[in-house]
């Protein structure tokens, strides 16, 4: 379980946090919203949608459950963007 979320945490969203998360989605926490009255377990949170190259694509409010929360390190996207590397020319 996630204890209080911060500006800047990385999190990953999937059907554990909502059943609205069919697919899995990586965010950026703005803000905890803390003065919304919800169920025992659940919080709102505001955050901007992370795409795989890393970059905010939608801002967003979301009601989740706490339990369901991933904790990403800060430089995760949640998702590979690697590529595999260009071949050198001769």
């Amino acid at each position: 379980m996630i204890g209080t979320m911060k500006a800047g945490d990385l999190v990953r969203l999937s059907r554990a946090a909502s059943p609205q998360f069919v697919r899995p989605i990586t965010v950026r926490v703005i803000r905890e919203l803390t003065d919304r009255h919800t169920y025992h377990g659940w919080t709102w949170i505001e955050a901007y949608e992370v795409g795989p190259d890393g970059n905010a694509r939608a801002k967003r409010e979301l009601f989740v459950l706490r339990e369901g929360i991933d904790l990403l390190p800060s430089g995760q996207t949640g998702q590979s963007t690697r590529r595999k590397p260009a071949r050198a020319r001769r």
